[in-house]
């Protein structure tokens, strides 16, 4: 098995470091670091499963356990020039030539921030795009699509627990039949 890192961001507990710490451990959090900022849970996964999918899934589902709300999975589905940078290992620089249309055509539009200096890029599309490029592997292309898609399932939907984890396996078994 193989060791995924993502984030998962909760809500709608209190902060009290030794109760959050059992509660978190009791529910199965025990590969996760915890840390409250800005108001709410960050619990950093470091979690061995056969995929990417059932780790997320199954930390999804710990994290449920607590009574805490999920409000997104990081690394965020919405990206800089910056951010693609240190997830692909490519120059910032190569990255702003794809996007000018200087090294490749139809890099993906911005989604966010179009008109402002510091645009934001859907991951998944730019992600596809370099994939489509040699430019970095499909299991990476495959975690976008899993995260974009668990944060619209979160984003759109006032989901119980259950029902969350219900949908979200459902989503990744038709991602995964269309890969």
């Amino acid at each position: 098995m193989k060791v995924h890192e993502f984030t998962i961001i909760a809500s709608g507990l209190h902060p009290d470091a030794d109760d959050l710490a059992n509660l978190f451990f009791g529910a199965g959090c025990d590969d996760a670091v915890l840390s409250f900022q800005k108001g709410v849970i960050i619990a950093e996964f470091d979690r061995e499963a056969p995929s990417f999918s059932s780790a997320v899934i199954s930390a999804c589902t710990d994290v449920l356990k607590t009574g805490a709300n999920i409000e997104r999975i990081e690394p965020d589905h919405l990206v800089s020039l910056a951010d693609m940078a240190k997830r692909t290992g490519l120059s910032r620089s190569a990255l702003t030539n794809y996007h000018q249309g200087e090294r490749g055509e139809n890099f993906p539009s911005p989604v966010a921030r179009i008109t402002s200096e510091s645009p934001l890029w859907d991951w998944y599309e730019v992600a596809t795009w370099l994939h489509g490029r040699e430019r970095i592997g499909r299991e990476i292309v495959v975690q976008a699509r899993i995260v974009r898609e668990a944060n619209i399932l979160i984003e759109t939907h006032s989901l119980e627990a259950d029902q969350f984890v219900t949908r979200m396996t459902e989503r990744v078994m038709e991602l995964e039949g269309c890969d």
